[in-house]
């Protein structure tokens, strides 16, 4: 029993917890080999160029903070698929696919291909902007996660709407283009 598979401080949306040790057992080894499909919208600032494309850099400790992550030689393998689902004049709205899971993952990703996830000041996110948008954390949510059910064996699909505090800051961002 207990937490599979577990968010970034300040990111919502869906996770695994197991109710039984056999589902444990079984979605720990599922999520090792990487089966379920995690998806993720982030807003993030400025539009992505190309709009849709794969982020594949390797991710460890940022040197000097012990609490921060950053793609660095030597890092562990991670790969980042996105692609634009709205662009707006300040920002634009990602659809993040993780064949890897990282610690920070998206938020390192985007920020390296300096386009960091909306009220994400860690990752160099403009605070001017965040401050506009009512963010007090990263605009990142886990909206989609599929894998194969422990108990039953079927393929199974779970989705969770937008908190209002996200919500919002993508009507302000809508509103402003």
């Amino acid at each position: 029993q207990g937490i599979v598979q577990r968010l970034d401080v300040g990111t919502s949306g869906l996770m695994v917890v197991a109710k039984s040790e056999h589902a444990y057992t079984v979605l720990k080894q599922a999520f090792r080999e990487r089966t379920p499909e995690k998806i993720y919208l982030a807003l993030v600032q400025g539009l992505p160029d190309p709009v849709v494309g794969t982020i594949d850099a390797p991710i460890g400790r940022h040197r000097g903070h012990d609490w921060k992550m950053a793609v660095v030689e030597g890092g562990r393998h991670s790969v980042t698929h996105y692609e634009t689902v709205e662009a707006f004049r300040h920002a634009s709205l990602q659809r993040i696919h993780l064949e890897t899971g990282r610690t920070h993952q998206i938020r390192v990703h985007m920020a390296a291909v300096h386009h960091p996830c909306c009220g994400d000041p860690l990752y160099g996110a403009d605070p001017v902007l965040a401050r506009r948008l009512g963010l007090d954390r990263q605009w990142l949510h886990a909206a989609q996660l599929s894998f194969t059910h422990p108990g039953t064996g079927d393929w199974v699909t779970f989705r969770s709407e937008l908190p209002d505090d996200l919500q919002h800051a993508l009507d302000v961002v809508r509103a402003e283009s």
